[in-house]
């Protein structure tokens, strides 16, 4: 998954779609179509048995593995259970709510970027972990990455993994404390929306400068 999605709802909307109309809410964050790493967006997750909805970093790297590791803004499914992200799965995890995500295809200096979104036009409740934590000196220590998987179907035109995007009612059981950590991963693994259930096309270049904005960044090219 490349770095940008389209989270052009407000917070409030995404949180009522799940039933979660007495959340918490601490998210200032605006509705962008064009949402970059090394921005706050707005993360779905349960705190003391609490319904939250707070603006949370997107990018990741914990405060040990300063020096040893990259700041990343995705993590692979197929490693949530190893040392690196075991205490995300266990405490930190979230939904990340949003319209679409973006990919880029072609040569370096030519690519072309993709708007990939479902078929049926419904949102998609992005996998996420977060450490929802203080930070002490990078503010990546207190962020969120997004889930990923190795796509599969037409959709490796586009890209070779993607988000796990699931159902309303599965994004709920995701968030539930009550699921173990390997119980949330076999979630992930088998409930996943599928990606035949996904369509794109393509976008204005607009999108690959951070910082833009508005419907245009959104609206399909004519080939």
């Amino acid at each position: 998954m490349c770095g940008r999605f389209d989270q052009s709802q407000t917070a409030r909307h995404y949180a009522n779609l799940i039933g979660w109309t007495d959340a918490v809410f601490d998210s200032e964050s605006r509705p962008t179509t064009n949402a970059a790493p090394g921005t706050y967006r707005p993360v779905m997750h349960v705190q003391n048995g609490e319904q939250r909805v707070d603006d949370v970093f997107w990018s990741y790297r914990a405060k040990w593995a300063e020096g040893k590791v990259p700041i990343v803004i995705n993590a692979r499914l197929e490693k949530l259970a190893n040392r690196y992200w075991s205490r995300l799965v266990k405490n930190g995890r979230g939904i990340v709510p949003a319209e679409g995500w973006y990919e880029w295809t072609g040569e370096k200096g030519h690519k072309q970027p993709w708007h990939i979104h479902r078929k049926d036009h419904a949102p998609l409740f992005m996998l996420a972990v977060a450490n929802f934590g203080p930070f002490e000196e990078n503010r990546a220590e207190a962020g969120f990455v997004i889930v990923t998987d190795d796509a599969s179907g037409g959709m490796l035109d586009i890209h070779d993994r993607r988000p796990v995007v699931l159902e309303a009612e599965d994004a709920k059981l995701w968030l539930d404390p009550g699921l173990s950590p390997q119980q949330a991963i076999e979630l992930a693994r088998h409930a996943a929306v599928p990606a035949d259930a996904f369509e794109w096309y393509k976008v204005s270049t607009a999108v690959n400068r951070a910082g833009a904005d508005g419907p245009e960044i959104v609206r399909p090219l004519d080939d």
